[in-house]
């Protein structure tokens, strides 16, 4: 089975709102999503976004890379998707995120900065700025945890309550005992 590479550019098509924990959120659920099925088909790879456009690398099996292009390039969300780099590999070179992230970071406005770039568009990018990105996010030591921003999801009932079911549990058994400890009590008195 053949590996390959496959690095992309596109423009968002929604309006960014501000972020949340450094996720913006139509972001953070491109990104659930993508963790999701890239795990299932063994995709590796790192997500960037800044200033309207993703810069986006995959490794993997070439059918699950490619068909993966080709729900990205219908997704609504992406429009002016380019392939910036595609190309064999004999092994992986991402570790085993499903889909890292990297949030906006000096370290890409140094790498814009060193090219004579002021904005983030990686259309613009020549094979070796690519390259570089692609180094940036292999290299880079954030990740950020998502939130659920998924407007049809409620996120209050699907987090954990203050205290563990184990401690809330000791904490009810507790509280029955000493409820009898005090009615006992009171009949001795």
């Amino acid at each position: 089975m053949a590996l390959i590479r496959l690095a992309y550019a596109s423009e968002a098509t929604f309006e960014a709102k501000p972020a949340e924990q450094g996720v913006e959120p139509h972001v953070a659920r491109i990104l659930m999503t993508s963790r999701k099925n890239n795990a299932r088909r063994e995709i590796v790879g790192g997500l960037y976004y800044g200033d309207g456009h993703f810069f986006q690398y995959l490794e993997g099996e070439e059918e699950a890379v490619r068909s993966t292009f080709k729900r990205i390039i219908a997704d609504g969300r992406h429009r002016n998707v380019r392939t910036l780099i595609e190309a064999p590999v004999t092994r992986r070179t991402f570790s085993n995120l499903s889909m890292k992230y990297v949030p906006a970071s000096s370290d890409v406005r140094r790498l814009l900065s060193k090219h004579g770039l002021e904005t983030f568009n990686p259309v613009q990018f020549s094979a070796e700025q690519c390259e570089e990105m692609i180094d940036l996010i292999r290299s880079s030591s954030h990740d950020h945890k998502l939130v659920n921003h998924n407007a049809d999801h409620n996120v209050a009932a699907s987090q954990p309550g203050f205290f563990s079911k184990g401690i809330t549990f000791g904490l009810v058994i507790a509280a029955i005992g000493l409820i009898g400890a005090l009615a006992y009590a009171g009949t001795l008195l």
